[in-house]
């Protein structure tokens, strides 16, 4: 009897851990106070690893860096246990070792992962390119904030919903470009050869135009060249725009889709509206 006991307690635990740790089991608006913090520290955390590339900052200064990320590092390892310990609360992955595995498969688990790991490697005795590698790893932690936010969630299936127009929209602004690259280059060739005397030189003044940016380091100089390049960067705002609408439709169809989802306050379960017991209180709604 006291094994069930210890058991129920345990479990009981758990399920409470999973509510504050994900985001979509939160009955309330805004973040639990675990996420919170989290949130907080992958802020501060962030800033120093950004802060850490100035030579000017980092110089003298790389033993208290090294003693800041070990303690980074051993926060990151509490909150990737925990949340390996309450991936059987969610219902993506199951219980039992097969939901365990599922959820260290996930792109955020790995993303933790090599959050911790990149914490306790000490990087003063790297290669320069391997030690940018690793500073650039630590700045990837704002990646975590993705499962901060319901809205992540969203655009994600947005753009899985809509995947095949925003290929469409990618295949169609890279045959335009390669169009626009070779019409420079037949139009603007023979005028300035190192800069659009082949194709592939062409393209970087076509990156360029078709995206909007406009660097003013390449451009044509001769009538029918900027002609065409007017064209070209007309052509561009259009295209541009194209994905912009596609992925607005898809977010706000997303969004108004789960606006009237449910969460019982007790358990975590998210129901839908017509699942809604009307004598429940604990059903409320989740904007």
């Amino acid at each position: 009897m006291g094994g069930r006991r210890i058991a129920g307690w345990w479990l009981s635990r758990r399920r409470q851990l999973y509510i504050q740790l994900e985001p979509a089991a939160w009955p309330w608006r805004g973040l639990s106070p675990i996420n919170l913090s989290v949130f907080v520290t992958i802020i501060i955390t962030s800033i120093i690893a950004i802060v850490e590339t100035e030579p000017t900052v980092a110089d003298g200064r790389q033993a208290l860096f090294d003693a800041m990320e070990w303690v980074i590092g051993a926060l990151y390892t509490v909150e990737y246990l925990a949340r390996a310990w309450t991936a059987a609360e969610n219902p993506r992955y199951g219980p039992g070792w097969r939901g365990l595995w599922r959820y260290m498969r996930t792109p955020i688990a790995i993303i933790d992962l090599v959050s911790i790991i990149t914490s306790f490697v000490t990087p003063g005795h790297l290669q320069p390119y391997l030690l940018r590698a690793f500073r650039l790893a630590r700045i990837l932690r704002l990646a975590k904030l993705g499962r901060m936010s319901n809205a992540m969630g969203y655009l994600i299936e947005a753009m899985a919903a809509r995947r095949y127009e925003l290929l469409f929209s990618l295949f169609a602004s890279l045959t335009f470009m390669v169009f626009s690259a070779s019409l420079l280059y037949l139009v603007e060739g023979p005028a300035q050869p190192d800069k659009f005397g082949s194709i592939p030189r062409a393209l970087w003044w076509a990156t360029a135009a078709l995206t909007t940016i406009g660097y003013g380091d390449v451009y044509p100089i001769t009538v029918l060249g900027r002609v065409f390049g007017a064209a070209v960067a007309l052509g561009g705002i259009g295209l541009v725009a194209m994905p912009t609408g596609i992925m607005a439709a898809a977010f706000s169809e997303a969004v108004q889709k789960h606006s009237h989802d449910l969460v019982n306050t007790k358990t975590g379960e998210v129901k839908l509206k017509s699942e809604v017991d009307p004598n429940d209180e604990d059903d409320v709604i989740i904007p």
